[in-house]
Formats: structure tokens, sequence, C-alpha cells
């Protein structure tokens, strides 16, 4: 049986149309973009030919914020003022992250926590709009017109908080969202639909700052999550950490200033990549007070400094493993995703942990954006030589709070999305004629325990006895794994409903003044292009009214009438050159109206010689 492609409303291509759409890995590291071209996925590079562009932005006080490889040797002059690691910050607030070792003058602000920088405040939606911008131009620039959706990469333990504030960053950066995407599973599409694969798998992605494992059952073109756990704040980064930890101790330090730790936390990242195939290396840096540090750090001593981090990443296969009632003898393989896989102790215990060689056939930095890109192709509608459907799961239980503190679970984790359940719930007292829900998020028994998401009230229930009303309360989780929720009162039909926006995410207010800010850069972006246009239509009437002169001047015109269709293309070359739009336009509407007499004297003669030596009888 043949598997429907489906894609979103109104985006069914016509035929022979190929609808733009791009896949995007917004990672903590690196971010990449990638579509589908002749049928295969394809990392879109920049100008200079570079696939990765480093998740690193630079707020100046006053100019435009420089992304990617032009703010990375930022890092080191201005710490407080480059952003790196941006993603780990996404929906959480002061309390959800550890800053005692990074360089930045976090605000606690309400909602999500902030970025206090020379140009004002930024949030980690407002830094990843920016690198989301770039990829969107970048996208746009590669394949000559406008996206008509992207689906974006998200990890799979991401909570609702932090799609929802993904999907933030991606609105403000102009771009509509056809899907967030776990990133082990668009692995999953690249690997399999690249390799023809079918049976048990196991994505394990270990990235910048996030950990991943996805369990998938791939079977005649369905992919079908069965399982997925993993860690949000464990990544690449902690094990840059352990490296500039030992650097202090080796060098005797306690704390370094912003520029100082910057430095060393770049050299760390540096030795690490060094380490994937050197057995040592040499870490040289020289301080802000003009003390030098010069250490050799070996690959066996690096190992042995974050093994415990390798063996943390096994927590949540063992987890994802049991949770599939599956054992590591039924895997038919492991797809390594993340440019941190590339650790050879890394490598080594994923082996030793299942008993074969990982998959590493598929470059691990890119392997997410090409599974992104095949999944953007099917949304939007346009056709493709494989027929295949996705079923991907919710990492985290979603219940609601019930008396004494406890969390009853509507959805538990790993099922299926979209998807909706419902169940029925009583009042506590007599008469009672409201009924307060309260929407969490987590595996934990207690309130205290888990992510608090929403609260809403259900009002005007018909007071009855304590345990005679029949609420209905209904969770919805759409392909995104976001959330809604509706509370209804069954015999008097009284209902009210709640689309989940997160403690962490941002208000709609927030987003208003964001996009504004956006709406802002649009204006001027849109400014350039103007100027540009009228530049190349102004070109244009220069060298075909000088062409014409040359042709017919001297013979249609007089010195005067030269002369004047002489000034006005003089004026229209000054003003090209003072790149003034107003002026240009102004001044090629003035050229235009002194050459339309000429013009239509050379239309004439045209005529006239077209019809000279013919007959009037022959025209006809």
């Amino acid at each position: 049986m043949a598997l429907l492609q489906i894609s979103e409303p109104g985006l069914s291509a016509a035929p022979h149309q190929h609808r733009l759409a791009v896949g995007i890995d917004l990672g903590t590291t690196n971010s990449l973009v990638a579509t589908v071209r002749s049928s295969m996925p394809v990392v879109l590079p920049d100008e200079q030919g570079r696939a990765l562009l480093p998740s690193v932005v630079y707020y100046p006080a006053e100019d435009k914020a420089l992304v990617g490889f032009e703010a990375v040797p930022m890092q080191a002059k201005e710490p407080q003022d480059t952003l790196v690691s941006v993603k780990r910050f996404m929906g959480r607030g002061l309390k959800d992250i550890q800053t005692e070792h990074l360089p930045y003058r976090f605000v606690d602000a309400p909602g999500m926590v902030q970025f206090k920088l020379k140009c004002g405040q930024k949030s980690p939606v407002e830094v990843s709009a920016d690198i989301l911008r770039n990829l969107r131009e970048r996208a746009e620039a590669s394949l000559g017109g406008e996206l008509v959706g992207a689906v974006i990469t998200v990890p799979a333990y991401f909570d609702d908080a932090q799609r929802q504030a993904t999907k933030d960053a991606a609105r403000l950066a102009g771009l509509n969202v056809l899907r967030l995407l776990n990133e082990p599973t668009a692995a999953a599409i690249a690997y399999g639909l690249d390799n023809a694969s079918e049976g048990t798998f196991v994505v394990y992605d270990l990235g910048g700052g996030t950990f991943d494992v996805s369990i998938l059952r791939l079977t005649r073109g369905v992919f079908e999550v069965v399982a997925t756990s993993g860690d949000s704040a464990l990544g690449g980064d902690d094990f840059d950490h352990r490296i500039y930890c030992w650097l202090l101790e080796q060098a005797g330090l306690s704390q370094l200033g912003g520029r100082d730790s910057r430095l060393l936390q770049q050299k760390a990242r540096e030795a690490k990549e060094a380490l994937t195939d050197k057995l040592s290396t040499q870490i040289a840096a020289v301080l802000e007070d003009g003390s030098p540090i010069n250490v050799e750090l070996t690959q066996q001593t690096y190992f042995d400094l974050t093994r415990h981090l390798v063996d943390k990443t096994l927590m949540p296969v063992r987890k994802a493993l049991k949770d599939a009632g599956l054992s590591t003898d039924q895997i038919d393989g492991v797809v390594m995703v993340g440019g941190s896989t590339r650790m050879p102790h890394v490598q080594h215990a994923v082996a030793q942990y299942f008993d074969k060689p990982p998959l590493n056939n598929l470059d691990p930095d890119k392997v997410v954006a090409l599974g992104a890109a095949i999944q953007a192709n099917v949304l939007a509608g346009n056709k493709s030589g494989d027929e295949w459907l996705l079923l991907d799961v919710i990492p985290l239980s979603l219940g609601l709070e019930t008396m004494g503190g406890l969390v009853e679970k509507i959805i538990p984790r790993n099922s299926t999305i979209p998807t909706a359940r419902a169940q029925e719930f009583t009042t506590f007292k007599d008469g009672q004629t409201a009924m307060r829900v309260h929407v969490l998020q987590g595996e934990r028994e207690l309130v205290k325990d888990c992510r608090s998401l929403a609260t809403f009230d259900l009002k005007g229930i018909p007071p009855m006895a304590a345990g005679a009303a029949r609420i209905r309360v209904t969770f919805q989780v759409d392909a995104d794994g976001l959330l809604s929720v509706t509370a209804m009162e069954m015999t008097s039909g009284v209902q009210s409903s709640v689309v989940v926006k997160p403690a962490y995410g941002l208000t709609d207010d927030e987003i208003t003044r964001m996009l504004k800010s956006s709406i802002e850069h649009a204006q001027d972006d849109m400014a350039a292009r103007r100027l540009s246009e009228a530049t190349v239509d102004a070109t244009r009437l220069i060298e075909a009214t000088q062409a014409a002169l040359a042709e017919d001047g001297d013979a249609l015109l007089d010195a005067d009438e030269r002369g004047i269709i002489d000034q006005a293309l003089q004026q229209l070359s000054a003003a090209i050159a003072a790149q003034d739009e107003a002026r240009i336009r102004q001044a090629s509407d003035e050229a235009s109206r002194v050459t339309d007499e000429f013009a239509s004297r050379r239309m004439d003669a045209s005529i006239r010689k077209a019809l000279s030596g013919q007959k009037l009888s022959e025209l006809g």
C-alpha cells in the first residue's frame, strides 16, 4: 500500500512547480540550512563556500549585530557582548542555568533570562532570531526566491517552553515554520532514506549543548519513533568546561575576568577538537595581566577528565531502551549525530555498550539539517521519489494538578504526535462553581517537581454536590509538540480553554515588541532594495539614451536640445553617485521627460525609413 505524502494546508504544489522550503539545524555550536535539489538533500553554503555558521552573535553599541564567522573573533575581545551557545538558554529562567563560569551580565527578567549588552537587553529568542535570519537570507540568496517555509529542528528532549521559544525566534526571523522536528528524528530520516535502511535504530545525538537519544523503527518508508530520552543541559560545552577547569587548576587560578575566561574557554574547545585525532596538544595563552599559560594535555588525561560525562549520556540510553521494551541486541544500528560524537572515547563507549561499531557514513554535523530539508520538501507540497510517513513522539509527559499537589498524567511520554487525549474529573466541594486547571510537564509525581506550563479557570459550573459534576479535560498536542488544553462541564456545556504559552515563553506583548524591532530592520532592508532597484533602472536609462544619442542625436536634435538632455543625464549620474533614492527617481523622471520628444522623433524616423519606397496599395 502506498503511503500518502501530506503537505501543509494550501501548500500543495502545482504540477512542475517547486516550492522553496528549507530545513534548519539551529545548533548550540554551529547552525546549518539545507534544501532538496533534484530530489537530493544538500546543505546550502555561504558565499565563501562554508556550510557551517557558528552560532555566535556580537552586539556592538550601535552598529548592526555580527553573526557567525564575523562574530567569532569578538569572543575574546568583547566576551560580555558576544553571545555563544545561546541555545542552552532558550525557554529558561535564571534559576535553571549555571552562570558561574559565564562572562555574561544576566538579567533575571520575568518569563525568560535576558542578557545585558551595550546595545540594551536581548533575550535568547532575539539572539537565535538573528542566527535564523542569517540562514534565511543565505537560503534566499542561494535559491533565488522567497521561502514558503522551514522545518526547524529541536532537541527531542526540549520541553514545551523551549519549543515555543524556538518557534518565536523563527517568527522574528521572518520564517514560516512548517514543523518543529526532533533532531534525532531528522537524522534518522536522512540516514534511512540515504541507505534505504529497515530495522530498529538508535540515534545517539551529542551536540554542543544538548544530548538526545531516540529509538526508531524504519519499515517500508514508515519512520516510527518508539522512545526518546536525553538531557537538554549536556553537550560538548560541558567537555570544554572540564578542560577549562583543569587549566585553572594547572595554572593555580581561582577566578578570572571575562576576557581571560572566554580566552581559556576558546583554548579548551580548540584542545578538545585537536585531541580527536592527536595523542596530545599544547595549550598556550597569555592572560590580560601578562602571565602566560603553557601546558600539555594528553588524550588520556582528557578522557579521564570527561569519562563521567560520557557515562552520563548512557543513562538516557538505558531509559529509552527500557521505555521501548528493547535490549541492546535487538538494535540493528546506532547512528551517530552531532559534532561531539567525533570524540574517540564517545565512539568507543557507544560501540562497547551496544557491542557493535556505530554508523558514521553521514557527516554528523550535516545529517540533521539534511533530514529536516527532506521533511520540509514534503510539507511544502513538492513531489518526491520516496513515499514515507513520519510518526514522532512527545518527549515528556503532560498532565494536571489534582488535590494534594499530585500530578495526574494525561498524555504519557513517548506518545505518538499529533495526539489528543481526554480524562474526566469532578468537584471537591459541595456547590463548587469554578475549577482551576493547572497544566504541568514532567515525569515526577508531585507538582513541585514538575514544570508548570499554564493555569486557567473553568467558571460557571452548576452548583452540585461534591463529586456530581463531570468535567472533561482534553489535551491536544500538535505536530510541533505544542499543547492546547480544554476543560468542559458535561451537563451544562460550559467550557474554557488555553493554548499553552509556557511560563518561560514570551508574552504576546514581548513578541509584538520584537516584531516591531524586526520590522524596523526590514524597513532598512527594503530601503536598500529600493535604492538598488532605482540605481539599476537609472543606469539602464543613461546607457540607452547615450546609445540613441550616438546613433541619431546629430540628425534629430539641435544644439540646445542636445544640451538639455546632456545636462539631465549628468544630474542623473550625480544622483546615482550620491546613492540617494529619492534624488535618483526624481532625476530619472526628469531625464525621461526631456528625452520624450527625442524618442518620438526617432520613432517617426524609423517608421518613415521602414515605409520608404513602398506604395500605399502594397500596405493593405
